[in-house]
């Protein structure tokens, strides 16, 4: 098929992204995208606008026909089970879909090229202990030890269709070549923070009298150890102020003594206002890229995160930021007290985040539709192996 075989109704450029039910890094990446491409229509399995950013409110959003069930909607884990049939029931008629994926969209059915964007190969799939947490027999993992094998396959099968992969981080690019045996292109996920917006004043309870805080923005799961940032932050009694929603919500609160502060629900002003006013941002989690770090640095702050995946990426050791090596509450307080001994260079911060810039995120991804209409693969593609990598 070729790019004038399209209908006139066909858009030049879609955006694809797995489900739109949260607010989250990944979320941010797709206003980004859409921002790059204005008139990009954004497909999705789930879309609930009262859980996710409110700036989607002004986006076309076209989410399948497993929207309709409520509860999904709410919890997209509940819709693990039917997840792959909703991404192989979504058909986007474009010349080029940009996919936002960490395990579904990639799946999605594409006339034109499909570029890729990789967060991970699905955590769910190929690391559900992080994922689910350990010791934890629910719903979700009983589903996922009955059809992994047929999940692995389909997921597989789904990578093998893309045109071009693109990896949040290295340790993204290294995971992709070793699920999928596919070479991807490293493109690190940009930030959209503009510190010259308004602020809205958040209230931290009895740590409005603490001065600074330590700042900690991540959903609740069980591979993210929001735990062990609490712990540490219990042992060494700073004030802390954890932002973020998630299963592990309930169990974080009751360990959290009086000198944490939990918050969720956030405006985009309020987060700017937490991230001036905090001493750093702390990160115990597994991360493939952690976007937190680079927010803060715009603002000059500096970070305190977890020696592994994309915060190797995205931190200059005692430059921009300061290392522990395991998820350990002892080890995290003792890199916050290191920390505290460092004379930080807020400018030096702030330039460091600008090579994390949107522009340079749109101006790659055009780049390469650019080269794919110039080679024609704008129509059905070759879904060999050897296409994949390329």
């Amino acid at each position: 098929m070729n790019p004038s075989d399209f209908d006139a109704e066909a858009a030049d450029v879609a955006i694809a992204h797995d489900y739109l039910t949260q607010r989250g890094g990944a979320e941010k990446v797709v206003l980004a995208l859409h921002r790059a491409f204005p008139s990009a229509p954004v497909y999705t399995t789930l879309y609930e606008p009262s859980l996710t950013y409110p700036e989607f409110g002004d986006v076309e959003v076209i989410p399948s026909a497993l929207n309709r069930f409520g509860p999904f909607r709410r919890s997209h884990r509940l819709a693990l089970p039917f997840l792959a049939w909703a991404s192989n029931s979504v058909r986007v008629p474009a010349r080029h879909t940009i996919v936002s994926s960490s395990g579904w969209a990639h799946g999605f059915r594409t006339r034109g090229s499909k570029i890729v964007y990789c967060y991970s190969p699905a955590r769910w799939l190929y690391q559900t202990d992080t994922y689910l947490g350990s010791n934890r027999l629910n719903v979700q993992r009983v589903a996922l030890a009955v059809l992994r094998p047929w999940l692995k396959r389909w997921d597989k099968r789904q990578a093998k269709t893309a045109t071009k992969y693109f990896a949040i981080s290295t340790v993204v690019q290294q995971r992709i070549r070793e699920t999928y045996g596919i070479e991807s292109e490293v493109l690190p996920a940009p930030h959209s923070v503009d510190v010259s917006l308004p602020q809205e004043v958040v209230d931290l309870g009895a740590l409005s009298q603490s001065g600074e805080y330590y700042l900690c923005i991540s959903r609740l799961l069980p591979y993210k150890n929001v735990d062990v940032v609490i712990r540490a932050f219990n042992e060494l009694g700073l004030p802390l102020v954890v932002v973020g929603a998630g299963p592990e919500e309930r169990k974080l609160a009751v360990l959290a003594k009086q000198n944490v502060r939990m918050l969720k629900d956030l405006t985009d002003a309020q987060m700017r206002w937490l991230y001036a006013r905090s001493a750093a941002v702390v990160s115990a989690s597994y991360e493939d890229f952690g976007l937190t770090p680079i927010e803060a640095a715009n603002y000059g702050k500096p970070s305190i995160v977890l020696r592994w995946g994309g915060f190797l990426d995205t931190i200059r050791e005692n430059e921009t930021g300061v290392y522990f090596d395991l998820p350990d509450p002892g080890l995290l307080a003792t890199a916050v007290e290191f920390s505290q001994s460092l004379d930080w260079d807020e400018q030096k911060i702030r330039t460091h985040a600008g090579t994390f810039s949107e522009e340079h995120f749109a101006r790659r991804l055009k780049a390469e539709i650019a080269t794919l209409d110039e080679a024609g693969h704008a129509g059905q593609l070759d879904t060999t192996p050897s296409a994949a990598g390329r």
